[in-house]
């Protein structure tokens, strides 16, 4: 069958890195949030309040991944990646309405974080059905990478917009106008833009298998089963990982959140922008390396020095004071951040098998939902108690230090670990 069946997964790879570069508004979030007023309209917005849209939606997202990845794996990524850009689209639309925090938590945490979460779901899966196990971490990493790389034309695209929409009256420019017009004009491009792309996603027919590379590399070794959800809840495994992804993941997403404001705050630039497309570049590029780099040595190995380092920038960052400084310590951020999204679905893959991988992948996801929602809102109040971000670093650094720790404990299921429910697997789909 594997020679009667065109190779499209290059076109899926990239068609997949499209949608996520239309998804990844989520991580310019740290821009809109500066630009919103602290009175809007009779609306306060503390710095915690304005951290909730970006946490909720960081947590629906993720929670959206298991039905999704669910979905995705019976129906196909077509039309779930479609259903998503709809949902992105209409959630930012419904937004710019808003000046509330309540309505910006309704359109951009609860609908976009859902479309965000359904169009993710759909573009890793298949893109790495079309690819021999060698290249799971290659492949997994360039989809996600597009994610990553979005805030590089997002951050200074949202900027413009909102300064070219603002309005000064009495001589005080108020942002609040230019925020609204934002949010419209990004969630009609992006509802366009991923219902288009989601066309081009497809997974090989049943039965289907890609041709070997030519390498002595034996790439990871395959599970001796591949497990369902319900099989997987039931193994160590699982939640080791997921809590290494808290850690990990809170971490860099607590520092997407507020970066535009951490930077102004400590070095005194007004240009947050430009930090935070820099930290979209090391996020992207962190992925692909990371990923290609994990099918070399292993993704053990590759996610104990991504913990250690992420760990040490963390500690690092409280004594960041200088502009400079401020644009290496993002690049870094953003690398470290992004090899997660590479590492924890290729490790998925390897533990718990491909057949049932988008929902799988699904509930270990939720660990970055929940590492989002805790450590934006914490780092939040934080910066409303003490007037600045230092406890939350040390918090994230203490938390990936653990993650490191925890690795000594991972190793792959065996086949043993769900034998008695091994019978069940032919109708889990």
């Amino acid at each position: 069958m594997s020679a009667e069946v065109r190779n499209i997964g290059w076109r899926v790879t990239f068609a997949g890195m499209g949608i996520n570069l239309a998804l990844g508004v989520l991580y310019a979030w740290s821009v809109v949030k500066k630009g919103i007023p602290a009175d809007w309209q009779g609306s306060v917005w503390t710095d915690f309040r304005r951290n909730l849209p970006y946490a909720v939606a960081c947590l629906v997202f993720a929670l959206t991944m298991v039905p999704a990845g669910r979905a995705q794996d019976r129906f196909g990524p077509r039309w779930v990646a479609m259903a998503g850009g709809i949902a992105v689209g209409l959630g930012m639309i419904l937004a710019s309405f808003f000046t509330s925090a309540l309505g910006y938590v309704i359109g951009f945490g609860l609908l976009a974080g859902a479309g965000i979460g359904m169009g993710y779901a759909a573009a890793t899966p298949a893109a790495v059905k079309w690819f021999p196990p060698q290249r799971t971490g290659l492949i997994a990493g360039l989809v996600v990478a597009g994610f990553g790389l979005a805030s590089v034309y997002i951050a200074p695209l949202a900027t413009y917009l909102i300064g070219a929409f603002s309005k000064v009256i009495d001589g005080v420019t108020h942002t609040g106008p230019g925020v609204q017009m934002t949010m419209l004009i990004l969630g009609v491009a992006f509802l366009i833009a991923v219902g288009i792309l989601s066309q081009l996603l497809a997974v090989p027919p049943a039965g289907w298998k890609p041709a070997a590379l030519p390498s002595a590399r034996a790439g990871p070794p395959k599970p001796a089963v591949d497990f369902t959800w319900q099989q997987m809840l039931s193994t160590p495994q699982f939640y080791l990982m997921w809590v290494m992804y808290l850690f990990a993941a809170g971490a860099g997403l607590m520092i997407i959140a507020n970066l535009a404001g951490m930077v102004e705050l400590q070095s005194g630039s007004k240009a947050g922008f430009l930090f935070v497309a820099l930290l979209a570049v090391g996020n992207a590029g962190g992925r692909v390396v990371a990923g290609t780099l994990s099918d070399l040595i292993g993704r053990k190995a590759t996610m104990l020095i991504v913990f250690l380092l992420q760990a040490a920038l963390m500690f690092v960052l409280p004594f960041v004071k200088v502009v400079w400084a401020f644009g290496v310590i993002s690049v870094l951020l953003g690398a470290n951040y992004g090899a997660n999204l590479a590492l924890f679905p290729a490790a998925t893959k390897d533990y718990f098998g491909l057949k049932n991988f988008g929902v799988n992948y699904g509930w270990v996801f939720t660990a970055w939902g929940v590492g989002a929602f805790v450590l934006a809102l914490v780092s939040g109040k934080v910066r409303d108690i003490t007037g600045d971000y230092n406890v939350a670093y040390v918090i994230a650094g203490v938390g990936l230090v653990a993650a490191a720790a925890l690795l000594a404990l991972l190793r792959p299921p065996a086949a043993a670990e769900v034998k008695e429910s091994a019978p069940t697997m032919a109708g889990a789909r």
